[in-house]
Formats: structure tokens, C-alpha cells, sequence
């Protein structure tokens, strides 16, 4: 006997959605465990040899010029404090001049957040909340919008390689050009790159614009290369620990030239980064549409029992008929599907009518918003799902613009 509404263990149906949160909250938690596991193998040993010699010489030091160990540590904590709000002995360039605030509030709206420079005041901190409140977020539209021109620019070099073949081939005529141009942007809809091809391609722009910072870094700086590729990453990656931070000498060689191209360099990274971060997502999702295939286990009390699709979802038209085939003007449904508790004639209960309703609201739906964006699907077929429902930002622009490749070819 099948299961109908829930599972006969009662246990509930599962539903997809739920199932794909689950396992990536779980792969999450793995992820940070064994990130934890390894830096603390990696990092203790040496924060413990590092206490180990400042306890030394704190020691030698208290006993060599016959100081009071508490008020040497009082005053090594009003240091540490001028320290955190700026005040440094080994540089003389000012925090808070026009230059240094602008420094700032970059890092402020591009959400690196370095920690160097902090507002003190109150009115600062006030000012700093509602200013990276509508900052932040136009940055963060500003990356999408990034993402978009690629993923656009990507479409219209496939397009433009394709018709060259052709019309080097004979088949598309010469003067096509000017038609093309007519339809541009409905042209470009059937061209959709790869998502691994925007991997890729960002993966070489961020890794050719990290070498390129970095050995202007090492050279300027003084910093180490491989110390200069870290900063790079913890830069454009916007988690900005502030261990290292470019830009924080007073004076510079090509001071102005130096920190305009710090400035771009950092801009172009962050752009890249992110971009790669949202594309990586989209494999992420992919990878967890397998593995659910994958690990369908049905219940033992319940064995042919698949996980259940997302609800009011529009499906291909290979699942659709197994939707329940009622007619208005009939009254009829399925015999398999009604297992005798209705016959041909009688009236439809309001169940299945509401049932029935909500997929075909869901298609007029579905086809309402593709003729408002101007972006009809060729012969009416429907959009592959990737499993995720909607999407808004990155998410947004890799669902409509991304041809995505299934992982499980």
C-alpha cells in the first residue's frame, strides 16, 4: 500500500528543500571542525612558544631595571589601547586626514573592515552604522551588476565566435550583422556560458591580479611574496583581518601612483573574488543536488517512498503526467489514483481542485514572467531547476543567466 499525505511510520514526508538545508548546515559544521582541527595543530604550538618567550622576557625586564611587574602591565595595557585606536610609534601618517578616512570608509562599504582604524566618538560610531548600512549595499549591488556584465560579455563572445565559424563556413550570410544588432539582447538569451566557464575564467582573473598585486606589495612594502599573496586573499576575500594592512606608511616612493593602483588593484580584486565566491555556490548546489540523489533512501517501513518534490512547483512535463488528470467538464479522474473512493461522473472534491488550480496558476505564472522579460523560451519548454526556488542577487543573476551543467552527466 503506497503512502499517501505522510509517511506510514509517521515520520512525515521529506520535503527537498528541507533535505538540501540540512545537509549543507551539516557539511558546514564538518567544514568548520575540521578547519578547527587543523589550524589548532598548526597554530598552537607556536602561540604556546610564543607566551613561553614573552613570559621571559617580561620577566628580565621587570628584574633589570627593578620595575613593579603590575604597573608595567598596566602600562603595556594603555599602550595595547592607543594601539587599537591608531596611535602607533613606528608610522607617522595620521588616521583620520581626508586620505586616511577615505581608506576608511572603503574598507567600510567594500566590507573588508581591516580593524586599523575605528571610530572613537560616539557621533563616529552613530554616523558609521547608518553610513555602511546604505553602503554596503550599494557595494554589494555593484558586485552583482559586475557579475552580470561578465556573464553577459562571456554570452555575447560565444555568440560572436559561433557566427564567425558560420559565416566562415558559408552558412550565415555577411549581411546578417545588422539583424543581430536588431535582436541583441533576445540573441543572446539562447547563448548562456557554462558555469564552469565563468569559474574559470575568474579563477585566472583573480589569480593574475593577486600575482600582479602581490609583487607590487613585496616590492613596496617590504613584505614577503607569499605574505603579500595572503594579504591578497584576505583582502579581496573581504575578511580583512588586519594583521597586514597596505597603505599605512606616511611616506611612499610614487606615493600617489602607489595608492591609486592599491586602490584598483583591491577593487578589481574584490570584484573578482566575489564573483567567484557566488559561481562556486552555484557547483555547491549542484554537488548537493547529487549527493540527495545519491542518499534517496526510503524508509523501511515505506520503500518506495522518494523524497517529495518542492511545493506548487512547476514540473517538467515528463512529471506532469502523473499529476491527477481531472477534468471540469468530466468530473473524472484516474481510477489508479483514486483507489475507488471516486467514479466517473461524480463531483470533484475541493481538494483536488485546489490542487489542480495551483499548477496551472503556477505554469501561468511561469509563463506571465517570461513574456514580461521579454525572454520567451523557444518552443515552450521549461527552464531547467537546479533545485533552488527563486534567488535574488548573485543568486538571481546565476539562476537566469547561467546555462548551468548538471553534475551527474
Amino acid at each position: 500500500m503506497a503512502c499517501r499525505g505522510s509517511c506510514c511510520c509517521g515520520c512525515g514526508p521529506v520535503n527537498e528543500d528541507n533535505a538540501r538545508f540540512i545537509m549543507l548546515l551539516l557539511l558546514i559544521i564538518l567544514y568548520l571542525l575540521c578547519g578547527a582541527a587543523v589550524f589548532s595543530a598548526l597554530e598552537h604550538p607556536k602561540e604556546k612558544l610564543a607566551k613561553e618567550r614573552w613570559a621571559q622576557r617580561f620577566e628580565l625586564f621587570s628584574q633589570k631595571y627593578n620595575l613593579n611587574k603590575s604597573d608595567l602591565e598596566n602600562f603595556l595595557r594603555h599602550y595595547e589601547e592607543a594601539n587599537m585606536a591608531g596611535i602607533r610609534v613606528d608610522t607617522l601618517r595620521p588616521r583620520w586626514d581626508f586620505t586616511g578616512a577615505f581608506y576608511f570608509v572603503g574598507t567600510v562599504v567594500s566590507t573588508i573592515g581591516f580593524g586599523m582604524t575605528t571610530p572613537a566618538t560616539v557621533a563616529g560610531k552613530i554616523f558609521l552604522i547608518f553610513y555602511g548600512l546604505i553602503g554596503c549595499a550599494a557595494t554589494i549591488l555593484f558586485f552583482n551588476l559586475f557579475l552580470e556584465r561578465i556573464i553577459t560579455v562571456l554570452a555575447f563572445v560565444l555568440k560572436s565566435c559561433h557566427e564567425i565559424q558560420r559565416r566562415r563556413k558559408g552558412v550565415l550570410p555577411h549581411d546578417s550583422r545588422q539583424d543581430s544588432r536588431l535582436n541583441h539582447e533576445d540573441s543572446l538569451a539562447g547563448w548562456k556560458p557554462s558555469v564552469y566557464c565563468v569559474m574559470l575564467i575568474l579563477c585566472v582573473a583573480a589569480i593574475i591580479i593577486s600575482c600582479c598585486a602581490s609583487a607590487m606589495y613585496s616590492s613596496i612594502e617590504g613584505w614577503r611574496y607569499l605574505d603579500s599573496l595572503y594579504f591578497c586573499f584576505v583582502a579581496f576575500s573581504t575578511i580583512g583581518f588586519g594583521d597586514m594592512v597596505s597603505s599605512q606608511r606616511a611616506i611612499y616612493e610614487n606615493q600617489t601612483v602607489y595608492r591609486i593602483c592599491n586602490f584598483l588593484l583591491i577593487l578589481m580584486g574584490v570584484c573578482c573574488i566575489y564573483s567567484l565566491f557566488n559561481v562556486i555556490s552555484i557547483v555547491i548546489k549542484q554537488v548537493l543536488n547529487w549527493l540527495l540523489k545519491k542518499l534517496k533512501i526510503p524508509c523501511r517501513h515505506c520503500p518506495r517512498r522518494p523524497l517529495r518534490p518542492r511545493r506548487n512547483a512547476v514540473m517538467p512535463s515528463h512529471l506532469r503526467t502523473r499529476v491527477r488528470n481531472i477534468s471540469i467538464d468530466t468530473d473524472a479522474v484516474n481510477d489508479s489514483e483514486t483507489d475507488g473512493r471516486r467514479l466517473s461522473g461524480e463531483m470533484i472534491s475541493m481538494r483536488d481542485f485546489l490542487a489542480a488550480n495551483k499548477v496551472n496558476l503556477a505554469i501561468m505564472q511561469k509563463q506571465l514572467s517570461e513574456t514580461a522579460n521579454g525572454h520567451p523560451r523557444p518552443g515552450g519548454s521549461t527552464n531547467r531547476h537546479n533545485g533552488f526556488s527563486g534567488g535574488v542577487g548573485a543568486l538571481g543573476i546565476m539562476n537566469n543567466r547561467l546555462a548551468e551543467t548538471s553534475v551527474d552527466r
